[in-house]
């Protein structure tokens, strides 16, 4: 990590690193977004971790639930604007009773600016919710870290389908810059 990076870098995204590798998360699926790049190249620098970037985020579905078919715990990073396209494939989870943990960066909330990201911010917990797929939320940089480590307890240990929110927020506003 360069200088710039290391100054952008924010404690409670090691957090949610060291609570994956504490509870026995060896793959993780992603979508690239920036909110969780710093955890996505965390993941790609530990030996016992393998980082799966997919090409949407129903792909990453059936990437975790493949993982546990195969002995391994693994976890779904994605963006608020992919959760619509998975609803279809939460069907594989509630029907195989897999455990399943994503953490979804949210957009359309506070200081959006696309307003393309808005619908969806604003649909998914509910998209979640119908789906039977419980959903958790930090929005201050002290819950990360509880509500992370609650969430993969609840998954992995109590056989249940947890969705964590990380508020926009708590992301930081996206800004494009225009040249």
């Amino acid at each position: 990590m360069d200088a710039k990076e290391q100054s952008l870098a924010h404690p409670w995204k090691d957090e949610i690193f060291q609570i994956f590798k504490s509870g026995g998360i060896r793959q993780v699926a992603y979508v690239p977004d920036a909110g969780h790049a710093q955890v996505i190249q965390q993941v790609h620098a530990d030996k016992e971790m393998v980082g799966i970037p997919v090409t949407t985020e129903e792909e990453g579905v059936a990437c975790v639930c493949g993982a546990w078919l195969g002995g391994q715990k693994s976890v779904l990073l994605m963006q608020s604007s992919g959760v619509g396209n998975c609803v279809n494939m939460f069907s594989l989870i509630k029907n195989c009773q897999f455990p399943f943990l994503t953490i979804v960066t949210m957009r359309g909330e506070w200081a959006e600016f696309n307003q393309w990201q808005t619908p969806m911010g604003r649909a998914t917990q509910a998209s979640f919710e119908m789906m039977g797929i419980n959903v958790l939320r930090a929005d201050r940089p002290e819950m990360v870290a509880d509500v992370v480590s609650a969430g993969l307890d609840a998954a992995f240990q109590g056989g249940d389908a947890v969705a964590i929110l990380l508020s926009q927020s708590l992301i930081g506003r996206k800004k494009w810059d225009i040249k």
